[in-house]
């Protein structure tokens, strides 16, 4: 490009500039910038279990054993007993879903039964879908008491002939389990906000 063009380019846009410099303060307007913060504040979490924060504990039957005739610490035929799991969303600000697995599960005595709910399971397992449930975020009392029940009954059968059966199996369990435990898991989750 010669240099006479370039300086008519560069006289051209300062003529722009300058023009619209003079002409933007003819059509001025009153203008004016509001400034605010936003702020949210963030949801509490709070989830125990049993008054822990950990998740997992060994529950042994015999410790909850309500039989005194026999030894501490054992079980048999005819003893029964409960024990609780403590669910606690005090003091979260969103809703929990609360999930109850059942783990490490030692050898069960086969005629041994847990209750919940006045139903009976053949499995502690079988309770884990039951037992799950949710602590909503408005929920006046967020601490929840979940009671299982066990026994094993002195005499399971409908007849001499299940009765003895039953016994015989009773007395093998006996002869060949020495301590029935196993470990229970509970999760909290957050409830999904909904929009």
């Amino acid at each position: 490009m010669s240099k006479k063009k370039k300086v008519i380019l560069i006289i051209s846009v300062l003529s722009c500039v300058l023009l619209s410099f003079i002409g933007g303060q003819s059509y001025s307007k009153y203008v004016s910038e509001v400034r605010g913060d936003g702020m949210a504040e963030v949801a509490t979490w709070n989830f125990r279990v049993n008054g822990q924060k950990e998740e997992v504990q060994t529950i042994q039957l015999e410790s909850t054993c309500d039989n005194e005739i026999l030894d501490k610490h054992k079980i048999a035929p005819g003893t029964n007993g409960s024990f609780n799991i403590m669910i606690d969303g005090t003091g979260s600000d969103v809703g929990i879903n609360y999930n109850i697995k059942f783990t490490n599960e030692s050898t069960k005595p086969t005629n041994l039964k847990f209750i919940y709910d006045d139903q009976e399971y053949d499995s502690i397992t079988e309770l884990e879908s039951i037992l799950s449930g949710t602590i909503q975020a408005n929920d006046e009392e967020k601490a929840k008491i979940l009671t299982i029940y066990w026994e094993w009954p002195y005499e399971t059968g409908d007849n001499e002939n299940e009765i003895g059966n039953n016994d015989e199996i009773d007395t093998q369990d006996a002869q060949n389990i020495a301590t029935y435990t196993f470990n229970v898991v509970v999760s909290g989750t957050q409830v999904e906000a909904q929009t």
